[in-house]
C-alpha cells in the first residue's frame, strides 16, 4: 500500500503495542516534550481517554479509509464510545465550518480549507468521550476494550490476536492523570497531586514517551544482578526499551542469552555496582541480599558517592536497614523496590513495583519501572516496601494453600473437581491467578512461575514480622506448616500450586 502523508490535524487510527488501533488525532505536543531522536513519528492524541503519545508511522492509518475495517476487528464498549466520540467530534467541526461559511457570504472564499482544529489548539477537550468520567468511577465492565480474533483487511498488517479483558489499558500511554490539566507537568509535579490523594505514590507510565509501546529509556547506565526467574524477565524488557544494560549472575552462563541481546557483562557485583550509575538487584532470600552486597567483591566495594542501588529482593524489613545503612555510609543513595508478580507477569513487563527509600532515586528510575511493570508505588522510608510485599505474598500463599485443600476435599467427597473450579471461576473469587493455578493443578503441570520455596520464605518472614509487632498471624502460620510439608516432599522447586500435593501424600 502506498505511503499516505500525514499532518497535524488528521484523525488517525494509532497502534500501541500490544493493544488494538485506537482512534486519534495528530497534535502538536507540548513545547518541553521533545520528539524522540531517530523516530519518524507524530504524536497523537487519543479520543474517549486522556492518554497521547508519540506514534510511529507505520503505526499510524487515515481514520476514513479504515473506519469500517477497524470497527469490524474492535467491538469494546470503550472502543465504541470512542468511535462515537470522533464522530460527535467531526459533527461539531462541520457546523463550525458550515457557520464560518454562512458568516462570510458574500466575502471572498479563503484561500486555504478550514482545519477542524488550529495546529497550535492546545484545548484537547473536545477528544474526550462525554462520558468518560462515568466509565472512569462505575462501568461495570473492567476492561477498556476487547478485541476479536478476525483479521484485519488487507491494508494493514497489525496484529490482531485475541485479547482479554485489560483492565489496565488507561496505564498504557504518556498520560495517566485523571485531571487533563495535569497530564503534561513535570513528573516531580504530578507525584506529588498522586500523594496528596492517596497518601503514597505511584507512577503509571507518567513522564516517558510511549513509542510503539516503548518508552524513552534514562540515560543513566543500569546494572543488573540476579537472572532467576523475575529478572530474567525484567532485564530483558530494559533491553528491549532500549535502556544500557550491565548484568552478572552468579551463574554466568545466565548471562549469556542477555549478552547476545546487547546487554555488557560484569565480572562481580563490585565491578557493576562501580561501572554503572543505578544497580538493581533481584535475589532469593536475606541472606543471599547481604551475600551480594557485603561478601567479597560485593556491591559495597564498587559503591561511590552519588552511586544508586535499588535492591528488588522480598527480604525483611532489618535487612533493608541494614543493606540501606551500609550503601548510605559510602555515600551511595538506597531504594528498595521488590516486585509483586511472576515469571509471567515479569516477561510481560506487568509487574508491580513497591518502593521506599530515597525519593530522587524513585524517580530517576521511573524508566526502568515502566519498563518492567505496569505500575509502581513509593511507600516512603525503607522497610515499608518489604513490610508491604510480605503483607502480600502471606494473603497469596495463604489463599493458594486454601484453593489446593478445596480442591483436595472436593476429590475426597466425590466431587469433580473441573466443576468446583468453573463453580469458582463464575463467582466473587474468579480471577486469572485462580483460574490458571487450578488449571496447572490438574493437568498436573507445576513449571514454576514463582517458587514454591520462595513464597514459604516469605510466609516466614511475614509470620516473624507479625511476632514482632505483637500481631497474630494462625492463618499464615497454618499455610505455612502446609507448604513446609510440601518442600519436604522434594517441592521446593515447583511452582506455589505444588502445595496441592502436601494434600495428596
Amino acid at each position: 500500500m502506498a505511503a499516505v502523508h500525514l499532518r497535524i490535524g488528521d484523525l488517525v487510527w494509532g497502534k500501541l503495542g500490544r493493544y488494538p488501533p485506537w482512534p486519534g488525532k495528530i497534535v502538536s505536543p507540548p513545547k518541553d516534550l521533545k520528539k524522540p531522536r531517530g523516530k519518524k513519528c507524530h504524536f497523537v492524541k487519543f479520543f474517549g481517554t486522556e492518554d497521547h503519545a508519540w506514534i510511529k508511522v507505520e503505526q499510524l492509518k487515515p481514520y476514513h479509509p479504515h473506519k469500517e475495517e477497524m470497527i469490524k476487528i474492535n467491538k469494546g464498549k470503550r472502543f465504541q464510545q470512542a468511535v462515537d466520540a470522533v464522530e460527535d467530534f467531526l459533527k461539531k467541526a462541520k457546523g463550525k465550518e458550515q457557520d464560518c461559511k454562512g458568516d462570510s457570504k458574500g466575502k471572498k472564499a479563503p484561500s486555504k480549507p478550514l482545519k477542524i482544529l488550529e495546529e497550535d489548539d492546545e484545548d484537547l477537550s473536545a477528544l474526550r468521550d462525554p462520558s468518560e468520567k462515568d466509565l472512569t468511577d462505575s462501568d461495570p465492565e473492567p476492561s477498556a476494550m476487547e478485541r476479536l480474533g478476525a483479521g484485519p483487511g488487507s491494508g494493514f498488517k497489525w496484529e490482531t490476536s485475541p485479547v482479554k479483558d485489560d483492565p489496565h489499558f488507561h496505564h498504557f500511554l504518556l498520560s495517566q492523570s485523571e485531571k487533563p490539566a495535569s497530564s503534561m507537568e513535570p513528573i516531580s509535579k504530578r507525584l506529588k497531586i498522586i500523594e496528596e490523594v492517596t497518601g503514597s505514590t505511584s507512577i503509571q507510565a507518567a513522564d516517558s514517551t510511549a513509542i510503539n509501546g516503548s518508552i524513552t529509556p534514562t540515560d543513566k547506565r543500569i546494572g543488573f544482578l540476579g537472572l532467576g526467574l523475575m529478572g530474567s524477565g525484567i532485564v530483558s524488557n530494559l533491553l528491549k526499551m532500549g535502556h544500557v544494560v550491565t548484568v552478572w549472575n552468579r551463574t554466568a552462563e545466565k548471562c549469556d542469552l542477555f549478552i547476545q541481546e546487547g546487554a555488557r557483562l560484569g565480572r562481580t557485583p563490585a565491578e557493576v555496582a562501580s561501572m554503572c550509575d543505578i544497580t538493581f538487584s533481584c535475589v532469593s532470600d536475606p541472606k543471599a541480599a547481604r551475600d551480594l552486597v557485603l561478601g567479597p567483591s560485593g556491591v559495597l566495594q564498587g559503591i561511590r558517592p552519588g552511586k544508586c542501588y535499588i535492591e528488588m529482593s522480598t527480604v525483611d524489613p532489618e535487612t533493608i536497614t541494614e543493606l540501606s545503612q551500609v550503601i548510605t555510609s559510602r555515600g551511595g543513595r538506597f531504594l528498595e523496590a521488590p516486585v509483586a508478580g511472576s515469571q509471567q507477569l515479569s516477561n510481560d513487563g506487568m509487574l508491580v513495583i513497591l518502593a521506599a527509600g530515597d525519593r530522587t532515586v524513585y524517580e530517576d528510575c521511573s524508566s526502568c519501572f515502566q519498563a518492567m511493570g505496569k505500575t509502581s508505588f513509593f511507600l516512603g522510608e525503607a522497610g515499608n516496601a518489604a513490610r508491604m510485599m510480605l503483607i502480600l505474598n502471606m494473603v497469596q500463599g495463604s489463599f493458594m494453600a486454601t484453593i489446593a485443600e478445596g480442591l483436595t476435599l472436593a476429590q475426597a467427597t466425590g466431587q469433580s473437581q473441573q466443576t468446583f473450579l468453573d463453580i469458582l471461576c463464575q463467582g466473587q473469587m474468579a480471577s486469572t491467578f485462580v483460574d490458571q493455578k487450578c488449571q496447572n493443578i490438574l493437568q498436573g503441570n507445576f513449571k514454576p512461575d514463582y517458587y514454591l520455596k520462595h513464597i514459604q520464605k516469605d510466609l516466614r518472614l511475614a509470620i516473624s514480622m507479625g511476632d514482632m509487632a505483637n500481631h497474630p498471624t494462625p492463618m499464615a502460620a497454618a499455610a505455612n506448616e502446609v507448604y513446609k510439608r510440601a518442600k519436604a516432599l522434594d517441592q521446593s522447586d515447583n511452582d506455589i500450586s505444588a502445595v496441592y500435593r502436601a494434600y495428596i501424600h
